[in-house]
Protein backbone atom coordinates (compact mmCIF):
# COMPACT_ATOMS: atom_id res chain seq x y z
CA UNK A 1 0.00 0.00 0.00
CA UNK A 2 1.01 3.42 -1.05
CA UNK A 3 1.71 6.42 0.95
CA UNK A 4 -1.83 7.89 1.87
CA UNK A 5 -2.83 11.51 2.43
CA UNK A 6 -5.67 12.89 4.06
CA UNK A 7 -6.86 16.39 3.06
CA UNK A 8 -8.95 18.67 4.81
CA UNK A 9 -10.37 21.41 2.89
CA UNK A 10 -14.22 22.76 2.51
CA UNK A 11 -14.01 24.35 -0.85
CA UNK A 12 -14.18 21.65 -2.87
CA UNK A 13 -12.50 22.93 -5.96
CA UNK A 14 -8.76 23.75 -3.89
CA UNK A 15 -10.04 19.80 -2.39
CA UNK A 16 -9.65 18.41 -6.07
CA UNK A 17 -6.38 20.58 -7.14
CA UNK A 18 -4.38 19.45 -3.91
CA UNK A 19 -6.16 15.85 -4.89
CA UNK A 20 -4.83 16.04 -8.72
CA UNK A 21 -1.63 17.06 -7.76
CA UNK A 22 -0.63 14.95 -4.99
CA UNK A 23 -2.07 12.21 -7.02
CA UNK A 24 0.44 12.99 -9.61
CA UNK A 25 3.01 12.34 -7.35
CA UNK A 26 1.63 8.91 -6.94
CA UNK A 27 0.17 9.51 -3.54
CA UNK A 28 -2.59 7.66 -2.00
CA UNK A 29 -5.43 10.90 -1.33
CA UNK A 30 -8.44 10.41 1.07
CA UNK A 31 -10.89 13.95 0.69
CA UNK A 32 -12.80 15.16 3.84
CA UNK A 33 -14.89 18.76 3.53
CA UNK A 34 -15.24 19.18 7.26
CA UNK A 35 -13.62 18.18 10.45
CA UNK A 36 -16.16 15.45 11.67
CA UNK A 37 -15.16 13.20 8.51
CA UNK A 38 -11.83 13.99 8.76
CA UNK A 39 -11.43 12.97 12.22
CA UNK A 40 -13.71 9.88 11.61
CA UNK A 41 -11.71 8.97 8.23
CA UNK A 42 -8.29 9.19 10.65
CA UNK A 43 -9.56 7.25 13.31
CA UNK A 44 -10.99 4.37 10.80
CA UNK A 45 -7.48 4.23 8.38
CA UNK A 46 -4.67 6.36 9.62
CA UNK A 47 -2.98 8.49 6.61
CA UNK A 48 1.19 8.96 6.39
CA UNK A 49 0.20 12.70 6.40
CA UNK A 50 -2.39 15.31 7.03
CA UNK A 51 -3.19 18.63 5.52
CA UNK A 52 -5.55 20.51 7.36
CA UNK A 53 -7.40 23.94 6.24
CA UNK A 54 -7.63 26.36 9.40
CA UNK A 55 -10.95 27.78 8.19
CA UNK A 56 -13.16 24.94 8.18
CA UNK A 57 -17.07 24.75 8.81
CA UNK A 58 -18.20 23.31 12.14
CA UNK A 59 -14.82 21.85 14.42
CA UNK A 60 -12.32 23.85 12.82
CA UNK A 61 -8.99 23.34 11.68
CA UNK A 62 -7.34 23.55 15.72
CA UNK A 63 -9.97 21.62 16.80
CA UNK A 64 -9.13 18.74 14.36
CA UNK A 65 -5.19 18.80 14.80
CA UNK A 66 -5.37 19.00 18.48
CA UNK A 67 -7.86 16.12 18.10
CA UNK A 68 -5.48 13.94 16.04
CA UNK A 69 -2.24 14.97 17.80
CA UNK A 70 -3.66 13.41 21.21
CA UNK A 71 -3.87 9.97 19.18
CA UNK A 72 -0.91 9.95 16.58
CA UNK A 73 2.28 12.06 15.70
CA UNK A 74 1.36 11.61 12.19
CA UNK A 75 3.02 14.91 10.02
CA UNK A 76 0.65 17.85 10.32
CA UNK A 77 0.54 20.39 7.88
CA UNK A 78 -2.06 23.58 9.04
CA UNK A 79 -3.26 25.60 5.72
CA UNK A 80 -4.01 29.00 6.40
CA UNK A 81 -5.18 31.72 3.71
CA UNK A 82 -3.07 34.31 5.59
CA UNK A 83 0.37 34.62 7.06
CA UNK A 84 -0.68 36.25 9.93
CA UNK A 85 1.78 35.23 12.56
CA UNK A 86 -1.60 34.65 15.13
CA UNK A 87 -2.92 31.79 12.70
CA UNK A 88 0.37 30.40 12.21
CA UNK A 89 1.55 30.36 15.96
CA UNK A 90 -2.09 28.82 16.49
CA UNK A 91 -1.55 25.96 14.20
CA UNK A 92 1.66 25.04 15.16
CA UNK A 93 0.60 25.56 19.00
CA UNK A 94 -2.33 22.76 18.08
CA UNK A 95 0.31 20.17 17.74
CA UNK A 96 1.05 20.96 13.82
CA UNK A 97 4.77 20.75 12.51
CA UNK A 98 4.45 22.77 9.29
CA UNK A 99 2.10 25.25 7.66
CA UNK A 100 1.53 26.67 4.30
CA UNK A 101 -0.13 29.91 3.02
CA UNK A 102 -2.38 30.15 -0.14
CA UNK A 103 -2.22 29.93 -2.37
CA UNK A 104 0.90 28.02 -3.07
CA UNK A 105 2.57 25.99 -5.80
CA UNK A 106 1.87 22.20 -5.97
CA UNK A 107 5.13 21.60 -6.09
CA UNK A 108 6.10 23.56 -2.81
CA UNK A 109 3.51 21.39 -1.09
CA UNK A 110 4.87 17.95 -2.72
CA UNK A 111 8.42 19.25 -1.60
CA UNK A 112 7.13 19.76 2.58
CA UNK A 113 5.04 16.85 2.10
CA UNK A 114 8.60 14.52 0.89
CA UNK A 115 11.21 16.36 3.80
CA UNK A 116 7.90 15.12 6.28
CA UNK A 117 7.85 11.56 4.73
CA UNK A 118 11.82 11.66 4.62
CA UNK A 119 11.92 13.05 8.76
CA UNK A 120 9.43 10.74 9.66
CA UNK A 121 11.65 7.76 8.16
CA UNK A 122 14.72 8.82 9.95
CA UNK A 123 12.97 8.99 13.13
CA UNK A 124 14.30 5.49 13.12
CA UNK A 125 16.77 4.16 15.29
CA UNK A 126 19.72 6.01 15.00
CA UNK A 127 23.46 6.11 16.23
CA UNK A 128 23.94 8.13 19.01
CA UNK A 129 24.15 6.82 22.28
CA UNK A 130 22.12 7.64 25.78
CA UNK A 131 22.55 11.34 26.68
CA UNK A 132 22.26 12.51 29.93
CA UNK A 133 22.01 15.90 31.11
CA UNK A 134 20.49 17.06 34.29
CA UNK A 135 17.62 15.03 35.47
CA UNK A 136 16.94 13.99 31.59
CA UNK A 137 18.22 10.79 29.77
CA UNK A 138 17.52 10.92 25.83
CA UNK A 139 18.28 7.66 24.08
CA UNK A 140 18.08 8.42 20.76
CA UNK A 141 18.06 4.80 19.47
CA UNK A 142 14.78 3.58 21.57
CA UNK A 143 13.46 7.26 20.53
CA UNK A 144 12.76 7.80 24.28
CA UNK A 145 13.10 10.38 26.53
CA UNK A 146 13.46 10.43 30.58
CA UNK A 147 12.87 12.43 33.50
CA UNK A 148 13.99 11.30 37.02
CA UNK A 149 12.76 8.17 35.71
CA UNK A 150 9.19 9.20 33.88
CA UNK A 151 8.72 8.97 30.08
CA UNK A 152 7.74 12.02 28.39
CA UNK A 153 5.74 11.94 25.60
CA UNK A 154 7.20 14.03 22.73
CA UNK A 155 6.09 14.13 19.02
CA UNK A 156 8.57 12.99 16.29
CA UNK A 157 9.17 17.02 15.89
CA UNK A 158 10.19 17.53 19.01
CA UNK A 159 12.01 14.53 19.96
CA UNK A 160 14.16 15.05 16.85
CA UNK A 161 14.63 18.65 17.35
CA UNK A 162 15.88 17.91 21.14
CA UNK A 163 17.85 14.66 19.81
CA UNK A 164 19.57 17.71 17.25
CA UNK A 165 20.21 20.07 20.48
CA UNK A 166 21.60 16.82 22.45
CA UNK A 167 23.92 15.54 20.05
CA UNK A 168 26.14 18.72 20.51
CA UNK A 169 25.36 20.17 24.16
CA UNK A 170 26.42 23.54 24.85
CA UNK A 171 26.77 24.25 21.19
CA UNK A 172 24.57 27.20 19.89
CA UNK A 173 22.31 25.88 16.61
CA UNK A 174 20.64 28.82 14.57
CA UNK A 175 17.43 28.53 13.30
CA UNK A 176 18.88 28.15 9.90
CA UNK A 177 20.45 24.81 11.01
CA UNK A 178 17.39 23.20 13.03
CA UNK A 179 15.01 24.02 9.70
CA UNK A 180 17.54 21.88 7.80
CA UNK A 181 18.52 19.13 10.03
CA UNK A 182 15.06 18.84 11.75
CA UNK A 183 12.78 19.56 9.45
CA UNK A 184 14.57 19.14 6.56
CA UNK A 185 14.30 22.47 5.12
CA UNK A 186 16.42 25.22 3.27
CA UNK A 187 15.23 27.90 1.07
CA UNK A 188 11.35 27.85 1.83
CA UNK A 189 11.62 27.42 6.10
CA UNK A 190 10.34 29.89 8.46
CA UNK A 191 12.19 30.11 12.02
CA UNK A 192 8.96 30.14 13.48
CA UNK A 193 9.08 26.01 13.07
CA UNK A 194 11.77 26.37 15.24
CA UNK A 195 10.62 29.36 17.92
CA UNK A 196 6.72 27.54 18.39
CA UNK A 197 8.66 23.77 18.28
CA UNK A 198 10.89 24.96 21.22
CA UNK A 199 8.33 26.25 23.23
CA UNK A 200 6.43 23.19 22.87
CA UNK A 201 9.56 21.30 24.11
CA UNK A 202 9.89 23.36 26.73
CA UNK A 203 6.50 22.63 28.53
CA UNK A 204 7.30 18.92 28.80
CA UNK A 205 11.14 18.92 29.05
CA UNK A 206 11.32 22.03 31.97
CA UNK A 207 10.47 22.82 35.62
CA UNK A 208 9.32 26.41 34.75
CA UNK A 209 9.22 26.64 31.05
CA UNK A 210 9.73 30.59 31.68
CA UNK A 211 13.03 30.19 33.10
CA UNK A 212 14.47 27.20 31.47
CA UNK A 213 16.98 25.38 32.76
CA UNK A 214 17.86 23.03 29.23
CA UNK A 215 16.84 24.43 26.28
CA UNK A 216 18.28 27.32 26.44
CA UNK A 217 18.03 30.62 24.05
CA UNK A 218 21.37 32.29 23.27
CA UNK A 219 19.78 35.70 22.13
CA UNK A 220 19.93 36.46 18.50
CA UNK A 221 21.72 33.22 18.03
CA UNK A 222 19.53 30.25 18.19
CA UNK A 223 19.03 27.45 20.68
CA UNK A 224 21.13 25.33 22.69
CA UNK A 225 21.21 22.30 25.57
CA UNK A 226 22.06 23.47 28.12
CA UNK A 227 24.84 21.00 29.46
Amino acid sequence: MGTRILTVEDDERIRQAVTMALEEEGWDVTEAANGEVALDSFSTDPADVVLIDIMLPGIDGFEVCRSIRRASDVPIIMVTARADTHDVVAGLEAGADDYLTKPFAPKELSARIRAMLRRARSSEPGDLERIGVGELEISPEEGLVLKNGEELHLTKTEFKLLVELASQPGKVFSREVLLERVWGYDYFGDGRLVDVHVRRLRTKVEDDPASPRYVVTSRGLGYKLQP
